[in-house]
């Protein structure tokens, strides 16, 4: 059987990815989803711009950041 993959993440899970930023920082991208769907609409667009990317840090946690000329 075939894994989804994430309109936004991509191979990565929605639930092991995190916001590392603003109101909806330590929340998951599927929390996200599922709570907030213009929030998400809006990441997705980001996305598509090239305006944000994924990292895993050193607490092997993947956290998604957005590039400060978005947020400002």
């Amino acid at each position: 059987m075939a894994q989804e993959t994430s309109p936004l993440t991509g191979i990565i899970a929605e639930d092991k990815v995190v916001i590392d930023f603003g109101e909806y920082e330590g929340k998951s991208i599927l929390e996200i989803a599922d709570t907030k769907p213009e929030y998400y609409q809006f990441l997705l667009e980001q996305k598509e711009n090239g305006n944000f990317s994924i990292r895993r840090t050193k607490d092997k946690v993947f956290r998604l950041y957005i590039h400060r000329t978005v947020l400002s």
